[in-house]
């Protein structure tokens, strides 16, 4: 009977069917020949299947792991197979092409391997999506969704085409450094050169040498003359990093360049000329030291012409999810692995942390996880100790119900996520109908 449970079908049944995939489906014999390729795979590939039977996989697909960590072979070899790995294929017109693969065992009758089966998702429209949503987030390298940040990006064309002095502040971490050059590159200064120097790393006379340099015999070990950083810079950029450490004695001299352009080298009497824009930036509070007496009133002024403040990670928390995709894409490039994302459990323990090193500690999270990575999602077996010692240390300011916390924690999410509900689904871990349940259930209200 044709309808009895168990039926075989037929060659041009079979062949129907995977065709009417959208997915590409072929199969390998033990020899690692082609002996079905479907229309969905001739679409992703631009093979023809006459030209992919009886051709070796490799040929055909010219993928990122053909050589090196083959995922089919690894399941014939092992038996286990691969779910969902994300790789890159070459198709026929030398494109490179994202993919998603899944691979399994292909036996006969009475079970015996003949082959493999590899099947494969076209990954160009998400990929597509995602470089439009980094695109639009991603300013200079300054990477934010945040609405302070978002108001810093559409300021720094402007503030970069003026001459005038700039103060950067924000904690250790926030990106003051990426902000300077940024200002940098969108001036008409960018093409001169952008001098750094950390005013906190050296003692007042390096200091003094390293910013207006000297001349031979100036000190014993002072054989020649050596430009300082202001010289060296031209009509181009100074970055004076942590200027909240400079001693009052050198104040002085730093004030007489912002204010007429001229200094004059250690051991030297000619007065020189200086033609470069002066950027400054601190993690302290200039104004509370000027109150203090450690930091010259004239000085802060001279250099706060226009500040920008950069809030802290703690305060962008919407954030997160996205720089960790960013550091991840740079670490995969670094290290040559192929880690795809995080879990929703790890996204949970990273929104919960309060990143007393900002930007620059969330990076070092992300590479600790790379460091002990063994698959291709970071959980929150790969991250730092710390994170859970911090989370568990979150006091609670007044007594909650459980409603009122899964209230305030769900509306969280939705505000991380401009109140998408798929998204925020995602980054939970539940099913979108789950999300609506709750969202009724606790009587959130959604714009």
């Amino acid at each position: 009977m044709n309808d009895k449970p168990g039926k075989k079908f037929t060659a041009d049944e079979l062949s129907a069917i995977l065709n009417s995939i959208a997915d590409g489906v072929f199969t390998v014999d033990k020899e690692w020949r082609i002996t079905s390729f479907n229309k969905a795979a001739e679409n992703i590939t631009g093979v023809p299947e006459e030209e992919a039977v009886g051709a070796r996989c490799c040929d055909v697909f010219r993928a990122s792991i053909c050589e090196s960590d083959c995922a089919l072979r690894r399941t014939m070899e092992t038996g286990t197979p691969v779910i969902n790995k994300a790789v890159y294929i070459i198709n026929s017109n030398g494109d490179k092409v994202p993919i998603s693969i899944s691979t399994a065992l292909l036996r006969d009758n009475e079970g015996e391997i003949i082959g493999g089966v590899e099947t494969f998702r076209d990954l160009s429209m998400v990929e597509k999506l995602r470089k439009e949503l980094h695109g639009k987030y991603i300013f200079e390298d300054i990477i934010s969704k945040n609405k302070r940040m978002r108001e810093i990006f559409e300021l720094l064309p402007m503030i970069a085409e003026s001459d005038s002095p700039i103060l950067i502040q924000g904690e250790s971490g926030t990106g003051k450094e990426l902000v300077a050059t940024a200002l940098h590159n969108l001036s008409g200064r960018r093409n001169h050169p952008f001098i750094k120097l950390n005013c906190g790393a050296l003692p007042d006379t390096l200091l003094e040498s390293e910013l207006f340099g000297y001349k031979a015999g100036a000190f014993t070990d002072a054989k020649k003359d050596k430009p300082g950083r202001f010289e060296l810079a031209g009509r181009g950029t100074i970055l004076l990093d942590e200027i909240g450490e400079i001693s009052k004695a050198l104040q002085v001299s730093l004030l007489r360049v912002l204010q007429d352009g001229t200094y004059q080298q250690l051991g030297g009497v000619d007065t020189k000329n200086s033609q470069a824009r002066v950027l400054a930036s601190t993690n302290k509070d200039l104004a509370e030291l000027v109150s203090k007496g450690v930091f010259r009133q004239d000085l802060f002024y001279r250099i706060n012409v226009v500040k920008i403040e950069l809030p802290p990670l703690r305060e962008r928390k919407e954030d997160i999810p996205l720089l960790a995709e960013h550091f991840i894409d740079k670490f995969n490039v670094l290290r040559g692995k192929n880690v795809t994302g995080l879990s929703p459990e790890a996204i949970k323990i990273l929104m919960n942390h309060d990143y007393p090193g900002n930007v620059r500690e969330l990076e070092n999270i992300i590479e600790h996880a790379f460091v002990l990575i063994s698959g291709e999602i970071i959980t929150p077996k790969y991250l730092p100790g710390e994170l859970f010692h911090s989370s568990a240390k979150q006091p609670s300011s007044s007594p909650k119900t459980i409603e009122d916390a899964q209230r305030e924690a769900l509306t969280d999410a939705l505000r991380r996520n401009d109140w998408n509900r798929t998204r925020t689904a995602r980054e939970l871990g539940i099913h979108r109908t789950t999300l609506h349940r709750k969202i009724r259930s606790l009587r959130i209200e959604t714009p």
